[in-house]
């Protein structure tokens, strides 16, 4: 009887874990080919870029640099120098950005600095509002083409983030610069190409005057962007996927920096699943809304080093209970969800990876998943819950 429970708990947890697999799968097998985006007749209308910064002094000019040129007669470039202790403003005047400055020690976060800035913004609003994070560099026609997208669909725009690893990187952050293709290009690509919306990325981002100045954007949440794009697309309005405005950054060469941002980021995503993942589905389900069933199921795809973990766990586990004369049912899931994230991981290298790291490197990712242990024990041990700025590379 005990042999039938515990073979029941770990086939019920091993095809609970197999569901994001086939929706990665899905995903990836969907985007394959050529991004592409169609044109569109969007109505005239003014642009503010919208940049947070919080002690950036030492790059912020080359982000500014990026977007002032692509700026049209009636678009504005609005720096928040949040809670800043350098000289983040004065740098950001000089290479021709409006300046706003807000000091609150007690509330801290990207959240606190946008909402500051769409209030200042509020006394001449713009049509369109595109946020960009300070250490960022923005292609040159990502503005026209999320102006367009934006005030044409009067939706949530995302354009394709990436960050990208220095030629001289190691394979540890070529393999992160790998997965985060992975998360921010392929995924929505796939989604995108059925016509399925895809979560905020945190910058890049573009809204309609009229969803950005009504949007709760006060907070310290360490995951605001992904909270920001399942309110509004609860709300009726789902963020849509712009794959041809491209925004980049790059990972920190410091191990400091690049774990920090590791931690950041995985620690808010899987606060999101267990917090919004189930409620978010079952929601979709209950009001027919397909959007927020795709939402929903792209959220509760978690990094893909946690996917790998868990499943190495659950295949060992009930593998020990079939030595023992348990049913085999859990592990032939087990088995068959890791070959299926070992396809799909696969073919995502063959579109994205070939140029980030070799096939034989691509073999060592299971080792790239347990360094990551430390991360994962730390959400039960240390959650991070509060928005800490990453340590850049020219900090001091």
């Amino acid at each position: 009887m005990t042999g039938a429970i515990f073979t029941g708990i770990l086939t019920a947890a091993a095809v609970l874990v197999a569901a994001p697999v086939a929706v990665f799968l899905a995903q990836v097998v969907s985007a394959r080919g050529k991004a592409t985006f169609a044109e569109m007749v969007a109505p005239a209308g003014s642009v503010a870029i919208l940049m947070p910064a919080h002690d950036e002094a030492a790059g912020i000019s080359t982000a500014i640099r990026a977007l002032v040129s692509q700026l049209t007669p009636g678009d504005r470039l609005l720096v928040v120098a949040d809670n800043c202790s350098d000289d983040t403003a004065a740098v950001a005047r000089a290479a021709g950005a409006e300046v706003t400055v807000r000091v609150d020690p007690l509330l801290r976060g990207k959240g606190y600095a946008l909402d500051h800035g769409i209030r200042h913004l509020s006394a001449a609003p713009p049509d369109a509002v595109v946020i960009v994070d300070a250490d960022c560099v923005v292609a040159g026609d990502a503005v026209e083409l999320l102006r367009k997208a934006c005030l044409s669909s009067q939706r949530p725009v995302q354009a394709l983030y990436l960050m990208r690893a220095r030629p001289e990187a190691s394979l540890r952050q070529r393999m992160a610069a790998f997965a985060w293709r992975v998360r921010n290009e392929v995924r929505p690509s796939g989604w995108h190409r059925l016509g399925l919306p895809c979560q905020l990325m945190g910058t890049g981002m573009a809204f309609p005057w009229s969803l950005i100045a009504t949007a709760s954007l006060a907070s310290g949440s360490i995951v605001e962007d992904m909270q920001l794009g399942i309110d509004l697309a609860v709300a009726g309005s789902a963020p849509t996927f712009c794959p041809l405005a491209l925004v980049t950054s790059t990972f920190p060469d410091s191990s400091e920096g690049t774990l920090a941002q590791r931690t950041r980021w995985e620690h808010g995503h899987l606060a999101m699943i267990a917090a919004r993942g189930l409620p978010l589905l079952w929601r979709g389900v209950v009001r027919r809304r397909l959007d927020l069933v795709a939402m929903a199921l792209d959220l509760c795809v978690p990094p893909l080093a946690s996917l790998v973990l868990v499943l190495l766990a659950l295949a060992i586990a009930a593998a020990l209970l079939a030595a023992q004369g348990g049913g085999l049912t859990p592990l032939v899931v087990a088995i068959a969800a890791l070959a299926t994230l070992v396809l799909a991981t696969g073919l995502a290298w063959s579109q994205v990876g070939r140029t980030l790291v070799s096939l034989p490197e691509l073999l060592s990712a299971p080792l790239y998943a347990v360094a990551k242990i430390p991360i994962y024990v730390k959400l039960f041990t240390a959650r991070q819950r509060q928005w800490i700025r990453t340590r850049r590379d020219g900090d001091r």
